[in-house]
């Protein structure tokens, strides 16, 4: 097993890659904090651990709210009595054309998808230093590389992912903790099975493996990052797109 006796909180746990995430991690030994707003999708996951024979438990929390996440690591402190991996999965999406964005939209994405991992971050980093190992895997995009049209709140938090992935495995190395992104191109989660088939198929064109990723294919690069056989990577963007960026 590539995680065995690991603690890892995943947040955005409750559905999509954050679920399926979850549970490849259970499956290959790692004790699973399951974190999400959604309290039913979080449940499920964490059920879903139970039936395949894993060890965790879902704790509610939003990654924009500092005192929750204190208590998140509180609990896991409780009962595992460490952390060793986190995976910051939970994000969100408001597009909307720069001439239309609200202020309210902005804000919102910037702090779930930017803010929110710094939140956690900070939440987690003083055990992992006092532990003196650790890691952190950051869910960036290939739209925080080369941008997207109505998207320029989404583009910008996951461009600042990648400047904070980068920075903190600088800072943070000579700690034992690692700092990497996976950077994920059109994936089929929940959210895109509400996309029209028509611009699916444009996607696909795009891509030039000429399909959509899976929610697993993100989740086996996080699997890879907070495994040991990553243990000289630091600082890395591993982009999950089908060569889109190419």
């Amino acid at each position: 097993m590539r995680l065995k006796n690991k603690v890892a909180i995943i947040t955005g746990a409750g559905s999509g890659i954050g679920r399926e995430t979850a549970l490849l991690f259970a499956k290959e030994g790692a004790k699973v904090v399951v974190t999400d707003v959604n309290e039913k999708g979080g449940e499920e996951t964490a059920a879903g651990i139970k039936e395949i024979g894993g060890d965790g438990f879902f704790d509610k929390s939003c990654v924009t709210n500092r005192e929750e996440l204190k208590h998140l690591v509180k609990d896991c402190l409780e009962k595992y009595g460490r952390i060793d991996v986190l995976i910051n999965n939970a994000a969100i999406i408001q597009d909307a054309l720069v001439t239309k964005m609200t202020e309210e939209q902005w804000e919102s994405v910037v702090n779930v998808n930017l803010k929110g991992a710094f939140n956690c971050i900070q939440a987690v980093v003083e055990v992992m230093i006092n532990q003196g190992h650790g890691v952190i895997v950051n869910a960036a995009s290939i739209v925080g590389i080369f941008g997207n049209i109505g998207q320029v709140n989404y583009a910008a938090a996951k461009a600042g992912l990648i400047g904070m992935t980068k920075s903190l495995a600088k800072e943070l190395g000579k700690k034992g903790i690692r700092v990497n992104a996976v950077a994920p191109g059109f994936i089929m989660t929940p959210m895109t099975s509400k996309v029209p088939e028509k611009i699916l198929e444009i996607m696909r064109e795009k891509t030039p493996l000429r399909k959509l990723g899976e929610a697993k294919d993100v989740a086996y690069a996080y699997l890879y990052l907070a495994s040991d056989e990553a243990k000289f990577v630091n600082g890395a963007v591993l982009c999950v797109d089908g060569g889109l960026i190419m």
